[in-house]
């Protein structure tokens, strides 16, 4: 069986964010020819086709990067036009694209719906200049609503909007502020993302040499709360750790990870999942381009669940959502002192879900109740 869910990873930036360590090509021109023909490559040795229409049926399906707006309207369809040789989105599947609001314009936002994307996932992550400077992002303030509008206006409704929250004190940035100018805009899904230091990224070389300083567990801790607070009064649900949306709006293709359930990963540093292993490609652009486009498996390198990952796996994405996990017998007692102390609840008998302050603190209960169901 095929997955139901694909991810598929365009790497191109302008410019490499600040804080970012994922697989990115920074390129002044986009090789939209030479990808397209590299992702019709590893298509064609991952999942060929069968000549049965219909084989290979997706319900979501995800464009990330990287930027893969940058591909422009054209390329994006193009894109699509080689999934499809493939696979056949179903009926109200849910097509993602990634989009910086530079790039989405009027005309590429008409072009981008008519080739079958229903949902935006636009990168904001901040109202205020000196911060997107810091960031290194490529955008400017005054691109985002005519962005948003151009998506509007395409026939493109379901429109989330990102931000990073737990930004270096010096910067002091306004996080209402931008938490209000976000919702201002009426969008139907909002990600929220702490700010990590990875060390092979400006960031990580700034906080090496002590420029740079992280932001303290109580004011992350405290924004993550303000945020709460904000869009779900908004009328957002806050359904997973890191993602709030209106009711319908919901993401699908990220669910989709948070069951456990089977995925396809393609283009560079992509990463897969059938169920039982995981296997991901090579991570820079040019080793993935020559491998798919010779006819060879991208692939950098694979793993098999041990039985000690897959509780470890079950416990972290059952408590990182609404869904809640499954208490087996005992276990009741063992997580008690979280219900006490108002880091979790109990539903339907048996079921854990983590209120926002339980979420704070995720990695160590998921820790301990992962030790204790080990043993």
């Amino acid at each position: 069986m095929r997955p139901r869910h694909a991810y598929v990873h365009v790497p191109f930036c302008a410019r490499r964010c600040s804080y970012c360590d994922f697989s990115i090509a920074v390129r002044r021109d986009v090789p939209v020819d030479a990808y397209l023909a590299g992702l019709a490559g590893e298509l064609a040795v991952r999942y060929p086709a069968t000549g049965d229409e219909g084989a290979w049926k997706l319900a979501t399906l995800y464009f990330g990067g990287g930027t893969p707006s940058r591909l422009g309207g054209e390329g994006v369809a193009q894109m699509l036009e080689v999934i499809r040789r493939h696979a056949t989105p179903e009926a109200g599947a849910e097509i993602t694209l990634e989009a910086n609001p530079d790039d989405a314009t009027p005309e590429a936002a008409v072009r981008w719906a008519a080739s079958g994307v229903n949902r935006v996932s636009l990168g904001v992550q901040s109202f205020e200049p000196r911060v997107l400077d810091w960031m290194h992002r490529s955008h400017t303030v005054d691109r985002v609503n005519p962005a948003i509008a151009a998506v509007r206006a395409a026939g493109i409704t379901d429109i989330s909007v990102d931000l990073i929250f737990a930004l270096p004190e010096f910067l002091q940035r306004d996080w209402r502020a931008d938490l209000e100018r976000a919702l201002a805009l009426d969008p139907t899904h909002v990600s929220l993302y702490g700010l990590t230091i990875e060390p092979r990224t400006p960031l990580g070389r700034w906080h090496a040499r002590g420029e740079v300083v992280e932001s303290p567990e109580d004011r992350y801790a405290d924004e993550f709360m303000l945020a709460h607070e904000l869009v779900t009064s908004a009328g957002l649900d806050h359904y997973e750790v890191s993602n709030f949306g209106k009711p319908g709006h919901w993401s699908r293709h990220n669910q989709s990870y948070w069951r456990g359930v089977a995925y396809a990963g393609l283009g560079p540093g992509a990463h897969e999942y059938d169920g039982i292993a995981r296997r991901w490609n090579a991570s820079a652009y040019a080793a993935w381009l020559q491998r798919a486009s010779e006819g060879r498996d991208p692939v950098e390198g694979s793993e098999t669940l041990t039985a000690e990952n897959r509780i470890a796996e079950s416990v972290y994405l059952g408590l990182r959502s609404v869904a809640g996990l499954e208490l087996c017998a005992g276990e009741v007692a063992h997580v008690q002192p979280w219900i006490e102390a108002g880091w979790g609840t109990i539903v339907t008998s048996d079921r854990l879900v983590l209120t926002p302050s339980g979420w704070l603190r995720m990695d160590a209960l998921a820790q301990s109740l992962t030790l204790f169901r080990s043993h």
